[in-house]
């Protein structure tokens, strides 16, 4: 009897896994149009009710019990595919979506299923890089991160800027990726334009909390940008010309199917056009002999991609970029009687990026994908000035020269070596992991001086030396389906830091949850812990080259912040993302420039000029996304608080009292829409309000009389009256500037050509002409009173505005 039971559970036993068993179904999916991977598509089962999504190289894996299956392949903007047939083995389906023209009742549509309702991930965005070409933006120039910041949750710096803050966090604190390597310098002409050429781009994911744990290093965003690999079968391209710049986009297949290349470059082009007029202003002045002058900015972004087989792909991404300042003025003079004089004055800034990164991808299993990466970028800042002059005396004959040259050299060099894993078991988990090694080396600062003469010489250097670091980085998170309602993502961050032969280590938890109340709404919440070893010092309003990266040393210790937020999200119709989040964050070791301190003139190491201080911030935001269908775009809200304190013995600012930081700004407002009206026509409108930013002013004298903080709408002027000479600054940004607010607009006219298309873009900033400030001084305006026989100085804060209405125009040409 005991024999019998012993057979039948083992029987049952092996029915049962006979019946269960599963078998792995993987591929890659890509755009049927072109070949390009598409990052975060969606697969998912009928009957089994389980799915996946392809990662960053298009790849998925999906395990599912063998018998018939009902196999749903998506993406945003994409019609869906079905494969429908009988699972009896492990099997590789490579799948290419076609796009979807128009929206209809028997096209599906899916949302990226790691950062919508269905998801667990919280506190990140997916922007479609067909919504950012179409924000009307400065000079109509497209730019990737002036998108961003109509985002909720993100702030711009100055006017017409491309800086950006996300949730109370410093611009140093936003770790940008492309094609997954660091960008330390994301910004040409001062910061008005970012570094990304969008004819370049795929894919832009910004992420402001409750961060994967594969991302680290940076306290406050991770926007994660991809490139486009080239088309795999067919060539085409475009070229622009704009008002400011022109750019080419190339791609097409050196072998078909296998190998693909995509180039894109941009240069401005307004130090050409001015060279006339430089050289017949300057022609005029007696003894000019070269009058060369002027300013512009360049990009490069190369792709090469090789498909070996099923299993290994290489990829080989390429950035290069500068900002150039130059001159070359040389001036005589001659006399018969006494000789000649000649001055020469040479100048030279360059300042950019180089990035380079060789990705092998190896399929292992069914199951298990791996990428190697090695990878090196560098940002540098060079500058050179230089007078030299010559005398020639004729009676009694004699020459004399003299020569002064100063150069000031500054940057950082980082090389790496990385590996990740994606491995997907079975439909419950999605883990990843891996490590890599950083080996970072930082030029705080170098000013070199050389005075050379015809009786003597001096050569002096002064600056910090150049610190050598090293950081290693491991991680492992599980996206994990708890139940049908219930999904998580769990992970820890471990790093560590040598500088100075001073070891920081850090081990990093993250979190972000999923509940779903139905299909269309669901709750989630999230926490994050992050360090950052790095830091930007900056003491200007608008983003400098001169601006310093430095590391942590034995005295200045690692940033960190704590942040945990909640959120409900809902699907309307299956055509708009519906979100409300709340967040709150501290940030520790945060440094700041102390009163009047700089990175030029002295010979004081750079840790001696910071303050070391704490900040927290917290907010509600709220956004609506579209991104499929003739009208797409999202109306985002931020209502925030950002706060600082500067207390420990040693380090006061403010008088160790609480102080708003520079961009704190209690309500922010955005709203971005685009329609396409037919083939021929489309067009784009942004409105965007916000708080004043900060200040720092002197609204009292030392006597204590103070300055009304009333503003005369006419003029934009604040009275000051009676103010002495010597001002009196209370507190820390006491002052804050007038709300900004701000209409751009955009159409676009299309027309097939026989070999293309072309596009005329007429677009206008600030459409109804809004006197923004840019920054304010004080005006000093001194009167007599011939009455009393006195003279009266009244003083007036005076509000700068640069960027009036601003139309522009370009012509694309699409082949």
């Amino acid at each position: 009897m005991k024999k019998i039971n012993l057979i039948y559970t083992l029987f049952l036993f092996f029915s049962t896994y006979s019946l269960s068993q599963n078998y792995t179904i993987s591929g890659h999916i890509t755009d049927l149009k072109n070949g390009e991977t598409l990052i975060n598509s969606s697969v998912f089962e009928n009957k089994s009710q389980k799915g996946s999504v392809s990662n960053s190289y298009g790849f998925y894996s999906l395990t599912i019990p063998k018998g018939n299956v009902n196999l749903i392949y998506s993406y945003v903007g994409f019609a869906q595919q079905n494969r429908i047939f009988k699972l009896t083995k492990d099997t590789v389906i490579n799948i290419r979506l076609s796009e979807s023209s128009e929206l209809s009742e028997i096209t599906v549509y899916a949302n990226r299923k790691d950062l919508g309702v269905q998801g667990s991930q919280m506190s990140a965005i997916d922007v479609p890089i067909s919504q950012i070409k179409s924000v009307p933006t400065l000079f109509g120039e497209t730019d990737v991160l002036k998108a961003l910041q109509l985002l909720p949750g993100v702030k711009a710096g100055t006017e017409g800027s491309a800086g950006f803050y996300v949730r109370g966090g410093g611009p140093d604190e936003n770790l940008i990726l492309l094609d997954g390597v660091p960008v330390y310098n994301v910004n040409h002409m001062f910061g008005f334009f970012s570094v990304f050429n969008a004819d370049a781009v795929k894919n832009v994911t910004l992420y402001k909390g409750s961060f994967p744990a594969r991302f680290g290093g940076r306290l406050s965003s991770v926007v994660d940008i991809n490139m486009n690999d080239g088309n795999d079968h067919t060539y085409h391209g475009n070229v622009t010309v704009g008002l400011i710049s022109s750019k080419i986009n190339i791609e097409g297949p050196i072998i078909n199917d296998k190998t693909t290349f995509n180039f894109s470059a941009r240069r401005t082009y307004a130090d050409i056009l001015a060279q006339p007029l430089i050289h017949a202003a300057l022609s005029n002045q007696p003894g000019m002999e070269k009058t060369t002058a002027g300013y512009y900015f360049y990009d490069v972004n190369a792709k090469l991609s090789h498909k070996f087989s099923d299993t290994d792909r290489l990829y080989l991404s390429v950035y290069t970029g500068d900002d150039v300042i130059y001159a070359n003025i040389k001036q005589s003079s001659t006399s018969s009687d006494l000789g000649s004089q000649s001055i020469w004055l040479k100048m030279n800034w360059d300042w950019g990026n180089i990035l380079t990164a060789l990705r092998w991808n190896h399929i292992i299993s069914n199951k298990l994908f791996m990428n190697t990466t090695a990878y090196y970028t560098r940002y540098e800042f060079l500058m050179g000035i230089g007078l030299n002059t010559e005398n020639v005396v004729i009676t009694p004959p004699s020459t004399t020269s003299a020569s002064i040259d100063m150069g000031f050299h500054s940057g950082i060099e980082d090389y790496c070596a990385k590996v990740d894993f994606d491995y997907a078991p079975n439909p419950n988990h999605d883990i990843k992991f891996g490590a890599n090694y950083i080996n970072h080396t930082f030029r705080p600062g170098v000013t070199v001086a050389q005075i050379t003469s015809t009786q003597q010489s001096m050569d002096t250097t002064i600056g910090d030396q150049n610190i050598n670091s090293h950081e290693v980085v491991a991680y492992v998170e599980d996206n994990i389906s708890l139940s049908t309602a219930l999904k998580a993502n769990v992970g820890l961050h471990y790093s560590t830091f040598i500088v100075q032969n001073q070891p920081y280590q850090s081990l990093e938890p993250r979190l972000s949850m999923r509940y779903l109340l139905n299909d269309k709404l669901s709750l989630k919440a999230g926490y994050a812990s992050m360090s950052q070893y790095i830091h930007l010092l900056s003491n200007s309003n608008i983003e400098l080259p001169t601006d310093l990266w430095v590391p942590v040393t034995k005295r200045i210790k690692p940033m960190t912040s704590q942040q945990v937020s909640v959120g409900v999200f809902y699907n309307l119709l299956n055509m708009l993302d519906l979100s409300v989040e709340a967040y709150y964050k501290t940030m520790d070791n945060l440094i700041e420039y102390k009163d009047g301190a700089s990175f030029f003139g002295s010979s004081t190491s750079w840790e001696d000029k910071v303050n070391v201080g704490r900040g927290w911030a917290y907010g509600i935001e709220f956004l609506a996304q579209k991104t499929i269908g003739k009208t797409t775009g999202w109306i985002g809200y931020t209502w925030s608080k950002t706060e600082r304190l500067f207390d420990r013995p040693g380090q006061l600012l403010n008088n160790g009292l609480i102080f708003p930081a520079k961009y704190d700004r209690t309500h922010d407002l955005s709203i971005v829409v685009s329609h396409k009206f037919s083939e021929r026509f489309d067009a784009a409108a942004t409105w965007v309000y916000s708080t004043g930013n900060a200040g720092t002013l002197a609204l009292q004298n030392y006597a204590g009389t103070s300055i009304p903080n009333t503003n005369n709408a006419s003029n934009g002027l604040y009275s000051i009256q009676n103010l002495t000479s010597v001002p009196f600054i209370s507190a820390r940004n006491n002052f804050r500037y007038d709300p900004t607010h701000r209409l751009d607009v955009g159409v676009n006219f299309h027309k097939k050509l026989k070999h293309g298309k072309r596009t005329w873009n007429i677009s206008v900033y600030n459409a109804y002409n809004q006197l923004n400030p840019f920054l304010t001084t004080v005006k000093t305006n001194t009167t007599f009173d011939s009455t009393t026989g006195m003279y009266t100085q009244i003083k007036q804060l005076v509000q700068i505005s640069i960027f009036p209405i601003i139309p522009s125009v370009s012509y694309t040409y699409k082949f």
